[in-house]
């Protein structure tokens, strides 16, 4: 065993965790900013924005000296790899928080309107997914992992509906035209939250597997069995 690269692997395991929980605990800020109307809240994930691209590049650079430095083969390279394209799922998953503070904080200024009355719970899912797949990962789950690839299915079909809501009541009340246009942008955020902690999962399942299930129906398939 090269006792060197285990060290780099511990302190790597280490970032990408650190990062994984600012990552979560940003998503859960936004969220509450947009369903309470706190502009205080969405500045302040919009502020840490800085934070995780700092922590994210930390990161790749990390796991880009360690592929030069070691070379490392099977599981090393494989945990290296993994972690190399979880790092920037999160990164933009960070990148999506801030999207839906801003959306919040533009809602500050907006009258209230009717919110679609799917978008709550669209947004408890996707923080479950997001918290789920990244504890299969801290526990290498792969079940877990597959369940998070079967949940993006009823993510994708709850933003289709909120679409539908906020057609809706745009031709019912044009006048609202502006409020719950930031809100079906919250929508898509949310459900691309939601394909990135899928990704997550693929590549959970690629570390623990070694092998590439992206664009494979078993993977949702074996989630919903279980």
């Amino acid at each position: 065993m090269n006792i060197a690269l285990q060290r780099e692997i511990d302190k790597l395991k280490r970032q990408i965790l650190a990062l994984s929980a600012e990552v979560e605990s940003d998503v859960r800020a936004a969220v509450r900013s947009e369903e309470n109307r706190d502009p205080a809240l969405a500045r302040s994930v919009i502020e840490r924005e800085a934070q995780i691209n700092a922590m994210e590049v930390d990161v790749e650079e990390e796991c880009l000296k360690m592929l030069a430095l070691y070379q490392p083969v099977a599981g090393d390279l494989r945990y290296i790899i993994a972690v190399l394209k979880i790092n920037q799922d999160l990164e933009r998953i960070g990148d999506l928080a801030v999207h839906i503070a801003e959306r919040g904080l533009f809602l500050c200024d907006l009258p209230r309107v009717e919110i679609p009355h799917r978008l709550g719970a669209m947004a408890d899912k996707v923080q479950a997914m997001l918290k789920k797949v990244l504890d299969a990962f801290v526990n290498l789950n792969e079940a877990a992992a597959r369940e998070v690839c079967a949940g993006d299915i009823e993510i994708d079909e709850i933003h289709r509906e909120i679409f539908q809501q906020v057609k809706d009541a745009v031709i019912r009340d044009p006048t609202t035209f502006e409020s719950v246009l930031q809100i079906l942008h919250v929508s898509r955020h949310l459900e691309r939250i939601g394909d990135h902690a899928t990704n997550i999962a693929e590549d959970l399942i690629y570390l623990i597997e070694g092998r590439i299930v992206r664009h494979t129906p078993e993977v949702s398939d074996k989630g919903q069995a279980k």
